[in-house]
């Protein structure tokens, strides 16, 4: 009797590239066609640019983070695990499951969509003491932080210990740091109401950055009227200035300042995921190199979107890469699996392109800068642009009715300070929640590959 096996998709990485992929995969192809695997830590995608309003309480967690399970009509199987290695030669992804056990996962056709890490540079101190803005549970944690630091302050009788706690340090002028500065300052100038032996002078925050430039993406003008808003709120914003040396009760900075904090967050970039690193493939800065159309050059059914690849922005020309942006993963999703579907079909595959739709950044409150289509908005007109966009870039109507209700109720009843017991626990920074040392060199990985095809021969 003939067995005819189906081809395995396997696609890596839940987020807004690799779930968009896969949505359109079983929506497109019949299940005689292919079977579908999704390799992710968490069987949940994560609406990334909300995180600042999880860390300020605006929103809950799990408004933000919608579950891969919920529908009975997927027929994807999901891999809880991380993908930290991939042999192109023998079509083999090394994955580390949930339970530490690494396994070999095989495919006819992969689709790489990692995503990024916390980008970081060579300061003493920094992955040791700060924190990092990228997951879900680096938002809850830094909202949990904040507030104790609050805590702490008003227990304390030392008024050089009380007025460090309250001072915090965002590195980062890019939308995620912006965001995060600007939210977090609305969450501790609200809760100090709530604390009458703290004087709310003392609460600092400070927003640093290298680039001469608060998010130049947005223009001159917009990012004057975001730098501006924030000074009015009391945060200090410094350009062209960054981090000396981190430690666990003081920063110094590059123009020799040394600010007492026990709160860095650190939000200057992201680099590709360092699966990319694994391929022994060609990288921009990172990022693997690729086709118009998203593929590697010179390997069969291997397809990489999204923040860890360079895909061209035809669109723009002149050797552009598109941005690591949601607005361009979730379109760089559909067009892959298109072209993974084509490939398997025998017909041509088409190249990405995409016309960038603008920026929204949300301030909190009244307050937001945003460029929908180049045109310059501010205010409360561009309040309603960047939350209009976010909620309609949800993916299910149960996220958009939690969100919505978040907005609502906290714009009715204002903020609950309320600490959730991670600090009980042992204090954790950047580099204990991204995992960034759990990735295997080439040479690994083809040892582990052998190592499995030598367990599978007779």
């Amino acid at each position: 009797m003939n067995t005819v096996t189906r081809p395995r998709i396997l696609v890596v990485g839940a987020g807004f590239a690799g779930v968009e992929c896969v949505r359109r995969l079983e929506r497109k192809l019949s299940p005689a066609e292919a079977d579908v695997t999704l390799v992710t830590p968490n069987s949940y995608q994560l609406y990334l640019p909300l995180l600042p309003q999880v860390a300020s309480g605006v929103l809950t967690p799990q408004s933000i983070a919608l579950s891969l399970r919920r529908s009975k009509k997927y027929r994807t199987r999901i891999i809880p695990g991380g993908a930290i290695g991939v042999d192109l030669k023998a079509k083999v992804c090394v994955v580390r499951t949930i339970t530490d056990k690494i396994v070999n996962e095989r495919y006819d056709y992969i689709v790489l969509a990692p995503g990024s890490v916390t980008r970081t540079f060579d300061i003493p101190g920094l992955t040791e003491h700060a924190f990092g803005m990228k997951t879900l549970a680096e938002a809850a944690y830094i909202r949990d932080h904040v507030i104790t630091q609050l805590d702490l302050a008003d227990a304390s009788d030392d008024p050089a210990e009380r007025a460090a706690r309250l001072q915090f340090v965002v590195v980062g002028g890019g939308y995620a740091g912006t965001e995060t500065a600007a939210c977090l300052q609305r969450l501790t100038h609200a809760a100090v109401q709530r604390y009458p032996r703290l004087d709310p002078g003392l609460i600092r925050w400070h927003l640093i950055d290298i680039a001469p430039k608060l998010m130049p993406e947005l223009g001159e003008k917009l990012g004057r009227s975001a730098q501006e808003i924030l000074g009015r709120r009391g945060i200090e914003v410094s350009l062209g200035v960054s981090i000396e040396k981190a430690g666990a009760e003081e920063v110094t900075f590059t123009d020799g300042r040394v600010v007492p904090t026990h709160t860095l967050i650190w939000t200057a970039g992201v680099v590709a995921s360092p699966l990319m690193a694994t391929l022994g493939a060609e990288t921009v800065r990172g990022r693997l190199a690729v086709t118009p159309e998203m593929c590697l050059p010179g390997y069969d059914g291997v397809f990489a979107l999204g923040d860890s690849a360079a895909v061209p922005d035809l669109a723009k020309g002149d050797g552009a890469v598109c941005p690591p942006t949601a607005q361009h993963a979730m379109r760089q999703g559909k067009r892959v699996a298109d072209n993974v579907i084509a490939t398997l079909r025998g017909q041509p595959m088409q190249p990405y392109v995409h016309r960038d739709l603008g920026l929204v950044v949300d301030l909190g409150g009244k307050d937001a800068v945003s460029k929908p289509l180049g045109i310059e908005l501010r205010g409360v007109p561009a309040q309603a642009v960047a939350r209009g966009y976010h909620w309609s870039a949800l993916r299910t109507n149960v996220a958009k009715v939690r969100v919505m209700t978040n907005w609502m109720l906290n714009a009715v009843a204002g903020n609950d300070f309320v600490r959730t017991g991670f600090q009980a626990r042992k204090p954790a920074r950047l580099k204990d929640f991204e995992f960034t040392d759990a990735y295997l060199t080439p040479e690994q990985v083809r040892a582990q590959v052998a190592e499995g095809k030598a367990l599978d021969s007779p």
